[in-house]
């Protein structure tokens, strides 16, 4: 089964590929053998489903091959026994297709018509690190922008970010926020891969500066060859939340009790952006 990114809201023929799918489990004998096989080491016989999960073997033959119609599984023949597989694809493929339907895949923007006109971004400069700090630690004072508890300094900063994806905000001649990117691997297959910061000065906050800052980001990375940017955020930034998902982020996931703040555990919301989202088969 073949489906596509959704472009704008749903596209007819995803729903209806969705459909397709969401319909061929709603039978429980289908979902238990499906799971019955994608949690099994390799290849499954028919036989040995057939045990797994209490039904006969004509019974398991047909909802196989439902499942194979589909998609979900394959089917391969070894002398007289069938050997039943999960298709690897789908198991990304399904996920992505419940994510879509409930709207937490959001279509990449393109040119938003409601950036401040008040705003300016540019890239970051050597005189621009007194106010980048200044900044930072207006963030940490929250207690709900990062982990750190203290204002790191220019030269560990420095050390870390990208030098061609920094930028700071402009209002009224001051510096209002910044945004920054730093490499997740020195691998060179995650050399398109980084994690990103923004951060907007209290005094400059609820007027658009961080809507600005994560758009020249975002689109500096889709043509500064960043396939990939992620983010982790506090569940309770919200407004961080929402901000990203406007920009094209979708929510990865919830990491429970990753790191200790001011003694206390805190999980955080990993969301992530690709650049250019394509065709996949499932």
């Amino acid at each position: 089964m073949t489906r596509t990114q959704p472009q704008v809201g749903l596209a007819p023929d995803d729903a209806a590929a969705y459909a397709g799918w969401f319909a061929c489990l709603a039978d429980p004998t289908r979902v238990r053998l499906l799971h019955t096989v994608a949690t099994h080491q390799g290849e499954i016989t028919v036989g040995a489903l057939t045990e797994a999960v209490g039904i006969s073997q004509s019974t398991c033959s047909h909802h196989l091959r439902k499942l194979a119609d589909v998609g979900f599984v394959r089917l391969r023949k070894e002398g007289t026994a069938t050997l039943v597989s999960v298709n690897p694809t789908c198991c990304t493929g399904l996920p992505h297709a419940a994510d879509a339907v409930m709207g937490t895949i959001v279509t990449r923007p393109c040119c938003p018509t409601d950036l401040p006109d008040d705003v300016t971004v540019r890239a970051m400069t050597d005189r621009d690190w007194v106010d980048v700090r200044r900044v930072y630690g207006e963030g940490i004072a929250t207690r709900n922008a990062t982990f750190e508890t203290e204002t790191p300094s220019r030269r560990t900063l420095d050390a870390k970010w990208l030098p061609e994806h920094r930028w700071v905000a402009v209002v009224d001649s001051r510096v209002a926020g910044w945004a920054a990117a730093t490499p997740v691997s020195a691998r060179e297959c995650y050399s398109g891969v980084a994690e990103t910061s923004v951060y907007v000065g209290e005094g400059f906050r609820g007027r658009g500066v961080g809507k600005v800052l994560l758009h020249k980001q975002v689109t500096a990375a889709d043509t500064g060859g960043l396939w990939t940017l992620q983010t982790a955020i506090f569940p309770e930034n919200r407004a961080s939340i929402a901000l990203h998902h406007a920009a094209g982020f979708r929510t990865v996931g919830v990491r429970e009790r990753i790191a200790r703040h001011h003694g206390t555990w805190r999980d955080t919301v990993l969301l992530e952006r690709r650049a250019a989202p394509g065709p996949t088969t499932c």
